[in-house]
């Protein structure tokens, strides 16, 4: 592989805490029933907007609806600075797993996430990343997912070809992203959404431990 981009929510961090408590907060001031933790989870890799007025069960997206959760999001990410419920942890392995590619020559690495920008920075910099990663594409660079532009986007960036190039995902959105753009598409067991799902929607491989990864893409330098 050339290039290997990965989502963030609920593959190389888990924000569930955080974001079904957004979910949950918002849904309760804008006077709307929230249908639930899997309905939220479901949406998440989507871009905001468009998560929000499907959760809702909107047809088009509310502009309060958005505006609020930013807010309350905003706010919470705040107080996830002492509260330890908030935390957006890594999940197990992916630290070491990203060390591993760092040091394999010739791989760059990339992030396509529906998070916006100033959120998919707050990650980066957050874990120490800022060098890791060659490109990130958010929901301000793209059509939301799984629309490939992220990932045609980043392959244009680091000038990768498709069968080059893997997308490591959690969620129908990524894999359906991955198999639109021609690149490679790898599922994760641990996210938001079922992996038989993802098998289903053509996932290649999924993974029970990011430790994994370099292997099934059979990358130089693994056991």
């Amino acid at each position: 592989m050339d290039l290997i981009i990965f989502d963030l929510d609920g593959t190389l961090i888990n924000s569930e805490a955080i974001i079904l408590g957004a979910q949950y907060e918002t849904f309760g001031r804008c006077g709307i029933p929230h249908p639930g933790r899997e309905a939220g989870l479901g949406i998440v890799g989507l871009s905001l907007d468009i998560a929000l007025a499907r959760l809702a069960g909107l047809e088009v997206p509310d502009d309060r609806l958005t505006q609020t959760y930013r807010e309350v999001f905003t706010a919470m990410r705040q107080q996830a600075l002492t509260d330890p419920s908030l935390d957006e942890p890594l999940f197990p392995g992916v630290a070491e797993t990203m060390a591993a590619l760092r040091a394999m020559p010739g791989v760059k690495l990339g992030i396509a996430t529906g998070k916006s920008r100033k959120g998919a920075e707050f990650i980066v910099a957050r874990h120490g990343w800022e060098d890791l990663f060659h490109v990130v594409q958010s929901a301000d660079d793209a059509p939301s997912k799984p629309h490939p532009g992220m990932i045609l986007n980043a392959m244009a960036a680091a000038g990768a070809s498709p069968e080059r190039t893997a997308m490591v995902g959690d969620s129908s959105f990524d894999i359906e992203m991955a198999v639109a753009a021609g690149a490679v598409p790898v599922a994760v067991s641990w996210g938001f959404q079922p992996a038989a799902s993802l098998v289903a929607l053509g996932a290649r491989h999924v993974l029970q431990r990011m430790d994994e990864l370099p292997a099934a893409l059979g990358m130089a330098g693994t056991d």
